[in-house]
């Protein structure tokens, strides 16, 4: 029975090699978490003004594309190679802005472009966080918070459903 047991572990530790040592879960959680606080930053603004893509949406995007490029540019996958996932990232989230974007009809007007906007740049902050670029991510951030949450009131659209 105990050879079995020592198969299963050994079994174990080859799958669980991706994270060799303490710095590489250490850059993964920094990373992840990182992604994760940015996007809730960006996710609070568009809830504290009553948009429906709030904190988790903006938290979750954020984090999952931080993921999916974290763990190829782990894996040692050439940065040629990883243009194609953050193509695939690009359009994917272009597809779940689609989501957030309503057409009224009767009103003849457009709401969620502000909010599929955000979601879009929040994948790229994600995605830069992911690549550890932490600073550009930290940047985007800052920027995008001060277009979403002050430039309604200088352009006078604060009363808009964007």
């Amino acid at each position: 029975m105990s050879a079995i047991w020592q198969e299963v572990w050994r079994g174990l530790q080859v799958d669980f090699t991706d994270l060799p040592g303490i710095a590489e879960v250490t850059q993964i959680v920094v990373r992840l978490l990182l992604a994760a606080l940015l996007g809730g930053l960006l996710g609070l603004q568009r809830e504290l003004v009553g948009k429906a893509a709030g904190i988790r949406t903006h938290m979750l995007v954020a984090m999952g594309t931080a993921f999916f490029v974290l763990v190829p540019y782990q894996a040692g996958m050439p940065l040629v190679d990883l243009g194609r996932v953050l193509q695939g990232i690009i359009t994917g989230i272009g597809f779940l802005g689609a989501g957030a974007i309503l057409k009224l009809s009767e009103q003849k007007q457009i709401h969620g472009l502000t909010t599929a906007a955000g979601l879009w740049l929040t994948a790229a902050v994600g995605i830069a966080a992911g690549m550890g670029r932490e600073a550009s991510a930290i940047l985007g951030t800052g920027l995008a918070f001060i277009i979403l949450a002050f430039l309604p009131r200088v352009s006078g659209q604060a009363g808009t459903n964007t």
